[in-house]
Order: structure tokens, then C-alpha cells, then sequence
């Protein structure tokens, strides 16, 4: 669907004996609890869980529902409610019965809505609308914590808002403050909770990574002077170590969280800067990283605290993610090369089989896994 035309989000029901919705958003999937449906599916003892920010609780792209459908009804998925919305690409944060999300409609706005009925509960301008040749509107994904909406619109509009009412807690105008300049194609990373901290990548000239209190707003610390990516920071735990891993427009760079102060980093550079993909945490200490643009992907071992010791455990031209991040189940990674569904293994990096696609090996056991 073209972000140029205006689009809806919609609740579609994928659950058969556990009660689950599936929310679409420009082609985004994310799931949704349907526990509140005036017509609720079974329930099982199993409690679902919320989805308060990209790439889901544990920020790696996995859901713990059970129960869903492994086959869709002829004619699809039944619908439960649409709700028409603007332009854009952001995806949807889903806590208690409240579903969250940004669009573009003559400005930028983050909207609420009922996640039993689609009814709106409120919508804040928080930006200008912002218009690019490749897409207009929102890029970023909301992060709900602690009862707090945070959002970066694609201009760099870092905002805070009251989950339940949609007023303004606190904001930072990230070009103006900092002197960010934003990726060509607008800022698309989302923001990351950690402890009382919220964590943001901005592209400024002497603050690229940046730290705010997540209550007042107040910064924290600041660092670097990259070049903006599109990627969201991961936050993994190497060696009894906290970090904070950023994906920047040349480099990936681990940092500690409390104060940022630089731990290590490697080179990564891809056309127009284009480093998109959240990188996957795979324990105890290595970092998956993939871009597109002919780039490929790579596994490194990351020693705690070593700037020097960065170790690539093998590198590969397969599994390119230009833009969507990629899944770790068990020792397979599955994502995009490109346009292609794909399958490598994580221990040597090398091809299973094109999901969909021809096979070109007898390896092909990794796909015939449920991929949801």
C-alpha cells in the first residue's frame, strides 16, 4: 500500500483457541490481545501479553501467544473493526486495552484506540506533517512504559505523552536542541526504555546517542558525532555488562546504557547510510547485524567492555535486510534478503532454503517451521 494514499489499522482475528487479534498498519503486522471482543474467542489458561514497543516485550520480534491458526480461512482472516488513519509507516504499541500509533494527516499525530471496538480515545499533534518523495508521514514506532507514550516523529520531534489522557509530559525538538540532522529518509528509529532512562539515537554533530530522563526529560548523557541510522537500539547484557547497542549511519557501537560511555564498536558502512535493521542479541555475547544495498550480514562476538576484541564469527552476502528486521528462532535466522523470505544458520551463516522459493539444498528442515 502506497503511504501516499490514506490507510486504517485494522483488527483481524488469528486466534483459535487462545483470543488474539493481529493489527495491520501499512503492512505492518503486530499482535494484538483480544481478550475484550464483544464476541471473545476461547480462552485459555495461558495470559497474553502486551506489545508496548517495536519489535514486541522483548524487543526481538517473537510473541509468546499461543494458540493461533496455523492455516487462514479461505477468504482470509474475519475483521473485527478498521479504523481509517493518514499517511505513514509506523507501527503499533499495544498495552492493556489501549493500541497506540502515529500517522500523518496535515501534521503528525500519535493516536489512541479501544482495542475491542477501534474507537479513537484521543490523538495529539505532536509534529508538522512531514512530506518525503518516498513516503510521507511518521517512520517510528511508539514505546509505551510506566504509563508514558514516547515517539520520534520523522522530522525529530522526541515527545512524551500521558498514556491515558494524550497530554504532553515533556519534548525535545532533537534539530533544533542538538543539531540533529536526520537520515535522508527521516528519522525511523524508536525510542528504548532502559531503567529510568530513555535512550534515543538523534545524529547530532556531538550527540548522536542521547539519554533523557524518562519522568522529566532532563538529558542525562550524550555521545558521539555519527551519522544517523534508521535502526532502534538493542539492549543486551554481555559479561555481567549492561549495553546499549546502536546501529549508526557508519558503525555498530556498544556503550554503557548509565552514562555512555563507549565500550566498542566496528565499522559498518552502507549505501546512503541505510543501516535499518535491529540487530539481534544472540547469548551470551555475540550481535547479529544485517543491511541491504549488496551489504549481507555478519554474527561478531563482542567481549564485555573491549573496544579492540570484536571478533566477526563469520560474514555472508545472504540475508540482506534493507529495511525489516530479522528473527532469531533457535539456531535459524529468518528475514528479508532484500525481497525474499530467507533462512540461514546461525552457527555458519549459510543458506537453508528461499521460504516460498526453489530450494537449493536438502537443508531446507528450518523453513517448514510456523512463521508468524
Amino acid at each position: 500500500m502506497s503511504s501516499r494514499t490514506a490507510r486504517s489499522v485494522t483488527a483481524v482475528e488469528i486466534g483459535r483457541a487462545a483470543a488474539a487479534l493481529l493489527i495491520v498498519l501499512t503492512g505492518a503486522l503486530q499482535r494484538l490481545d483480544a481478550s475484550h471482543l464483544a464476541e471473545p474467542l476461547a480462552q485459555t489458561p495461558s495470559a497474553t501479553q502486551d506489545w508496548p514497543q517495536l519489535r514486541g516485550p522483548n524487543a526481538d520480534g517473537i510473541s509468546p501467544q499461543i494458540g493461533l491458526l496455523t492455516a487462514w480461512p479461505e477468504s482470509g482472516p474475519r475483521e473485527i473493526w478498521r479504523v481509517p488513519l493518514g499517511k505513514g509507516f509506523s507501527g503499533v504499541s499495544v498495552v492493556g486495552d489501549h493500541a497506540f500509533t502515529m500517522f500523518g494527516r496535515g501534521g503528525t499525530y500519535l493516536g489512541a484506540f479501544d482495542t475491542a471496538t477501534g474507537a479513537e480515545r484521543w490523538r495529539l499533534r505532536i509534529d508538522e506533517m512531514y512530506r518525503n518523495s518516498s513516503g510521507d508521514g511518521p517512520r517510528s514506532t511508539p514505546t509505551v512504559d510506566g504509563g508514558i507514550v514516547y515517539v520520534i516523529s520523522a522530522r525529530g520531534m522526541l515527545v512524551a505523552v500521558q498514556a491515558d489522557s494524550g497530554a504532553t509530559a515533556w519534548q525535545h525538538d532533537l534539530r533544533e536542541e542538538y543539531r540533529a540532522t536526520g537520515p535522508n529518509w527521516g528519522f525511523s528509529t524508536s525510542p528504548r526504555v532502559f531503567g529510568d532512562l530513555v535512550l534515543v539515537e538523534a545524529g547530532g554533530h556531538d550527540a548522536a546517542l542521547l539519554a533523557f530522563d524518562k519522568r522529566t526529560g532532563e538529558e542525562v548523557w550524550r555521545a558521539a558525532g555519527d551519522p544517523p541510522g534508521y535502526s532502534t537500539p538493542l539492549l543486551v547484557q554481555i559479561g555481567g555488562q549492561q549495553q546499549a547497542v546502536f546501529f549508526t549511519g557508519r558503525r555498530i557501537v556498544g556503550v554503557d546504557p548509565n552514562n555512555g560511555a563507549m565500550l566498542w564498536d566496528t565499522p559498518w558502512e552502507t549505501t546512503f547510510g541505510v543501516n535499518a535493521a535491529t540487530p539481534i542479541f544472540v547469548p551470551p555475547d555475540k550481535i547479529f547485524v544485517s543491511s541491504g544495498y549488496g551489504v549481507g550480514a555478519a554474527l561478531l562476538r563482542v567481549p564485555a567492555g573491549d573496544r579492540l576484541g570484536v571478533e566477526t564469527v563469520w560474514r555472508t552476502r545472504e540475508m540482506k535486510n534493507q529495511f525489516s528486521s530479522s528473527v532469531l528462532v533457535n539456531d535459524y535466522i529468518y528475514g528479508f534478503d532484500n525481497s525474499i523470505l530467507e533462512c540461514i544458520e546461525l552457527s555458519r551463516g549459510e543458506r537453508m532454503r528461499e521460504c516460498g522459493g526453489r530450494a537449493d539444498t536438502d537443508r531446507a528442515r528450518c523453513c517448514t517451521q510456523t512463521i508468524t
